[in-house]
């Protein structure tokens, strides 16, 4: 198995047991490393308890694959980035929250339009902000647990959901517009908005 070269420094095991100020310059340097700003879409399969028990596993895992061969090249076409397929979830990062929201537009009517007897269907969330990304494999980071949670928990079938901070991030003249909803996620205070 492939250790991500994060976890291969020997600053997160020193971290433990670090003094306030050397933690700080841990932070620091891995900040520097691997931080940067983006959008981050992460997606979420609908249904699988039913599909699974209606019609098996594999042919659930099927439709895993025919989500991957649809998104994959839209969020490439929106000049995202899959960074990870996981079980039924795609996670992606797009240098503008508006990218973010016109792949998951097109990946929402792509599947909708799709001529299967079973649709895929999926739930989106997108958040924006600094995230540590490792070995272009993977992701952490406040936006990445914020648009995990939505997409994952929170949204329904068919909806994207999408930071009031993200959101904010969309010029006015894109045409974009939401329901916006204050939530709590986690604990935390929020506003979402519904696209």
């Amino acid at each position: 198995m492939r250790t991500l070269s994060l976890f291969a420094r020997p600053q997160l095991e020193e971290y433990a047991h670090a003094t306030a100020q050397r933690r700080l310059e841990i932070e620091k340097e891995i900040w520097s490393i691997y931080g940067e700003e983006r959008a981050v879409l992460v997606l979420d399969m609908s249904g699988f308890s039913l599909l699974t028990q209606r019609h098996g596993i594999i042919f659930y895992l099927s439709m895993v694959r025919r989500m991957h061969l649809v998104v994959a090249p839209l969020v490439a076409e929106y000049g995202g980035k899959v960074v990870k397929f996981e079980a039924d979830n795609s996670f992606s990062v797009f240098d503008t929250s508006l990218q973010a929201v016109r792949a998951a537009k097109e990946i929402h009517r792509t599947l909708d339009a799709e001529n299967h007897p079973e649709k895929i269907r999926v739930s989106i969330g997108i958040d924006y902000g600094k995230v540590l990304m490792v070995d272009d494999i993977d992701v952490f980071g406040n936006p990445v647990n914020r648009a995990s949670k939505l997409g994952e928990d929170i949204a329904e079938a068919g909806e994207t959901l999408i930071t009031a901070d993200a959101f904010a991030r969309i010029p006015d003249d894109a045409g974009i517009t939401g329901q916006r909803t204050p939530m709590t996620l986690s604990g935390i205070e929020i506003e979402v908005i519904s696209l």
